[in-house]
């Protein structure tokens, strides 16, 4: 690997252990509970894991669909054994497709309307 690779994947745990260590002090306090610095790097560690894990099932999944890309689909599958996930990526994926859907209508109105003004010159 890489020394880029190397500092990339440091940098991104160092990212994701202050992270951790942030949502275990704010948790502590709303349950005046203290969490140890093993504790915290044990979490952050299997964070750090499942993220690998999932990655790797992404590309499979997208390359398994013949695609170079990974798509709303392929997360849908891989947060499909936990209902809370699914329903949160399902909820987000609508909206993102209704966003979408409604910047394309308000393109073709405005393509419209400018059509019709220069119809009008």
């Amino acid at each position: 690997m890489s020394t880029d690779a190397d500092e990339t994947r440091q940098r991104l745990k160092a990212a994701l252990h202050y992270t951790v260590g942030r949502m275990c002090q704010k948790i502590g306090n709303q349950h005046e509970r203290v969490f140890s610095r093993q504790v915290i790097a044990a979490i952050a560690e299997t964070a750090y894991r499942q993220c690998d894990v999932f990655a790797k099932d992404l590309e499979a999944f997208s390359r398994h669909g013949k695609r170079s890309t990974v798509s709303t689909e392929d997360v849908k599958l891989l947060a499909r054994r936990s209902t809370a996930l699914f329903n949160h990526i399902q909820k987000k994926s609508e909206a993102i497709t209704q966003e979408q859907r409604d910047l394309k209508k308000k393109r073709r109105k405005s393509k419209d309307t400018e059509e019709e003004e220069e119809s009008r010159e």
